[in-house]
């Protein structure tokens, strides 16, 4: 029998409040923002994060770790735990690592049996393009170190033919724009190059069913329906892959396709219908993409600019329980150096808070970098982060003798704090 475990946070939640609504409105909760390092900076590479809490309360991250997944195939899925009550992280473990082979771009989720899932690219053979997607599942992982798998699978992506349809219309649609528009010949060049090569990989039945990747959380609509966002570099556009019985069949969704839009981010309107925004990895102007859907992720509609800037990075958005959206990202057009959190009361029409929980110097011979966030908001009503903490400089040596400079971040704030602004 299903817990529900989604449905139950909505339970507790209106039952926690429930006394101090009868007994007179509790006050607010003064602003706070904590944070720390899971473990000490070193020179290996640590990226690509993402956060769940448990039925428990505990708190997980995982990454992915090694020399560098475009050379190395030492790269793996690594995580750590925060037991509710403490401020300390765990030893690290293992929670993925094919044998000669990079893992990356992991994320996880709780299922409403509140079973924990993690979901990643195997790199098969150095490439972006040759990513092969993977998942487990764990009931057993409350345990110290990693979780006990019960279930190993890949995620066969294969796209309909909704998506050379949806190519085609796109590849015909820009060659339009091209003949009636005054482009510098080099960036004319370009265009009709990429084009050449999506057309070329969206006819080859193996580019087309590999290179998709995980980067946001799933979105679990309702004990139904999952919803995984993915997206290729090798197309340099995303896609959803979808199960509604919990990984025992999938199908995708149509193609959302643009001029760069990856590593999708879902949130749900109060209509019930779905909202994407995407990081932009094209042209100028640099903003975060956008998207919408009002048949539960099957389809969704024209690729537009949102006004929000993206420097071509990761970004995450999310939907409170009082209503609120939350957006963590870079917020600048150029650099990752600058990492905020914004809120919106009208489901994304504006942004009317923000609050930096990094900010460094851009023009740094080799600036910092805190980027590719993952958020979610907690049992308790408060925000807890995690994103690449990796510094451009640094006197440290780690263990083996080499700068240390990298790390996984956790940030514990609350909704005051963000809405209190930056300190002047």
């Amino acid at each position: 029998m299903r817990k529900y475990y989604l449905n139950g946070l909505v339970t507790a939640w209106l039952m926690s409040h429930a006394g101090g609504l009868a007994a007179g409105a509790a006050a607010p909760e003064p602003p706070f923002c904590r944070t720390e390092l899971i473990f000490p900076l070193e020179h290996w590479h640590n990226h690509g994060s993402c956060i769940v809490e448990t039925p428990k309360g505990d708190l997980m991250v995982c990454w992915f770790h090694g020399s560098g997944e475009r050379t190395a195939d030492d790269v793996r899925i690594e995580g750590a735990r925060q037991r509710k009550g403490t401020s300390t992280w765990s030893q690290r473990f293992t929670m993925a690592d094919t044998p000669e082979y990079p893992d990356t771009n992991c994320c996880m989720f709780i299922d409403p049996e509140g079973r924990l899932w993690l979901l990643w690219p195997t790199i098969l053979a150095n490439q972006w393009e040759s990513a092969l997607m993977k998942y487990r599942i764990a009931s057993d992982y409350h345990r110290n170190g990693p979780p006990k798998w019960e279930v190993s699978e890949v995620l066969h992506v294969t796209p309909g033919p909704e998506f050379t349809t949806g190519v085609s219309n796109f590849i015909n649609q820009t060659e339009a724009r091209l003949t009636g528009t005054a482009f510098p010949e080099p960036a004319r060049a370009r265009i009709q190059q990429w084009l050449a090569s999506i057309r070329l990989r969206a006819a080859d039945k193996l580019q087309r069913r590999l290179g998709w990747m995980t980067r946001a959380h799933p979105f679990v609509l309702d004990d139904k329906r999952l919803v995984v966002p993915l997206y290729a570099d090798g197309f340099s556009f995303s896609l959803m892959a979808i199960t509604d019985d919990w990984g025992q069949t999938w199908h995708t969704s149509t193609p959302l396709i643009a001029g760069g839009n990856i590593q999708p981010s879902i949130v749900r309107r109060q209509d019930g219908s779905l909202y994407t925004l995407m990081r932009d990895n094209g042209p100028a102007p640099k903003r975060l993409h956008q998207s919408e859907s009002h048949d539960r992720g099957d389809t969704w509609s024209p690729v537009t600019d949102s006004e929000l800037p993206n420097p071509g990075s990761g970004a995450e958005i999310i939907s409170l329980r009082n209503g609120a959206w939350v957006l963590i990202s870079n917020d600048t057009e150029s650099g990752r150096h600058s990492l905020a959190v914004q809120i919106s009361d009208d489901e994304g029409k504006t942004w009317k808070w923000k609050r930096h929980l990094e900010l460094s110097s851009p023009t740094a011979d080799n600036p910092d970098a805190f980027h590719y966030p993952s958020i979610l908001q907690s049992h308790d009503g408060t925000l807890h982060a995690s994103y690449s903490y990796h510094l451009g400089k640094g006197e440290k040596k780690d263990a083996d003798g080499k700068p240390a400079r990298k790390s996984i971040k956790h940030a514990h704030f609350n909704e005051a704090w963000v809405r209190q602004g930056d300190a002047k």
